[in-house]
C-alpha cells in the first residue's frame, strides 16, 4: 500500500518544521532590532550586504542561474546566524567580530562562488581560510574562557592550555569543512577542493615490483585523459592534482590564523584588558542588565 499521510498528520509535520524555522527568523529579527540602537555599525553593514545579495539574486534570476539563486538564499539565511546565536545562547559578539563574520559570509558565497573570485583573484581562498582559522580560534577561546570562569564549573584551565585548546578547536572546524568539501565533490559533482597543476609527483602506483617503492616523476609538462568514448583531453602545464594541495593549503593557513589568535588570546587572559585587540574577537556572556535594556527598547517600539 502506498505510503500516505492524512491532513492532521501533515499539519503536525508542517508545524514541527515551521515552528523552528519561524523561531529562527523571529529571534534573529528581534536581535537585529536591538542592534539598530546599540550597534549601528553592524546593523547598517548587515542591511548593505543584504541589499547586495538581493540585487545578485534578482540578477541571477534574470539570466537563469538557478544555482546562484540558491546560494543567494543561503547567504541571506547565513547573514542572520550571528544575531540568532546571540539571542539563543545569550552571548554578545563584539562589533568587529560580527562585522568580519558578515563580510566573510558575503566574500565566500557571493564574491567567491557567484562572482568567481576564487578563480580570478589569486589567494582569495587562502585569505578566507586564514580569516576563518583566526575567527574559529576566537570563538573556541571564548567557549573555554566562559567555561573557565563559570562558578558551576570545576574545570580551570591555564592560559596556555586555553590557547592550545583554541587552536585545536579551530583545526577541528577546518577539518570538518574539508570533509564536507570532499563529500560535496564526490556526491554532488562540484569542485570545492580546487584542482592544481603540478610538475612533479612521487607515487608507488608506478612501482613495477608492487613492493611499495616510491617512484619519483619529474619535469611533467603535460598530461592526457582518455575517456571510454575514445576522446582524449590534453592538459598542458603538468599533471592535474585533484584536491590534495588545495586541502593541505587550506588547513595550513587555517593553522596559521589560529596560532595568531592563540598568541593574542594568551596575552588577553594574562591582562584581561577589554580594550586589547584580542578582546574585539572574543564573544562574552551577555550582562543581564544590558539584556533588560535591550528588551525594554524593543517593546517600546
Amino acid at each position: 500500500m502506498p505510503w500516505s499521510m492524512d491532513n492532521d498528520s501533515s499539519e503536525r509535520v508542517d508545524s514541527k518544521i515551521g515552528v523552528p524555522v519561524a523561531g529562527f527568523f523571529a529571534r534573529a529579527k528581534r536581535t537585529m532590532r536591538q542592534k539598530r540602537q546599540n550597534e549601528p555599525m553592524v546593523f547598517y553593514l548587515y542591511f548593505i550586504l543584504r541589499a547586495l545579495v538581493l540585487i545578485t539574486l534578482v540578477r541571477s534570476a534574470f539570466i537563469g542561474h538557478y544555482e546562484h539563486m540558491m546560494l543567494c538564499v543561503l547567504t541571506l539565511v547565513l547573514l542572520l546566524v550571528p544575531s540568532f546565536l546571540e539571542h539563543t545562547l545569550d552571548i554578545e559578539l563584539p562589533d568587529l567580530l560580527e562585522s568580519i563574520i558578515l563580510l566573510f559570509i558575503f566574500a565566500a558565497e557571493i564574491l567567491g562562488e557567484i562572482d568567481a573570485f576564487y578563480i580570478s583573484i589569486p589567494f582569495w581562498d587562502t585569505i578566507l581560510h586564514t580569516t576563518w582559522g583566526f575567527m574559529c580560534a576566537g570563538i573556541g577561546f571564548a567557549l573555554f574562557d566562559i567555561l573557565n570562569r563559570s562558578e558551576n564549573s570545576s574545570i580551570h584551565l591555564t592560559p596556555l592550555y586555553m590557547a592550545v585548546s583554541a587552536v585545536a578547536f579551530s583545526m577541528c572546524i577546518g577539518a570538518c569543512w574539508e570533509i564536507f568539501e570532499y563529500f560535496a565533490d564526490c556526491f554532488i559533482g562540484v569542485d570545492m577542493q580546487k584542482d592544481a597543476l603540478v610538475q612533479a609527483i612521487n607515487t608507488v602506483w608506478l612501482d613495477p615490483t608492487n613492493s611499495n617503492v616510491t617512484i619519483p616523476v619529474r619535469d611533467i609538462v603535460s598530461s592526457q585523459i582518455t575517456l571510454a568514448s575514445g576522446e582524449v583531453i590534453s592538459i598542458p602545464g603538468g599533471y592535474l592534482d585533484i584536491g590534495i594541495h588545495d586541502t593541505m593549503a587550506d588547513l595550513i593557513v587555517n593553522l596559521i590564523g589560529a596560532l595568531v589568535f592563540a598568541v593574542l588570546g594568551f596575552a588577553y587572559v594574562k591582562t584581561r584588558d577589554n580594550n586589547s585587540f584580542a578582546a574585539r574577537f572574543i564573544p562574552r556572556v551577555r550582562k543581564r542588565g544590558s539584556e533588560a535594556v535591550g528588551k525594554a527598547s524593543s517593546s517600546a517600539e
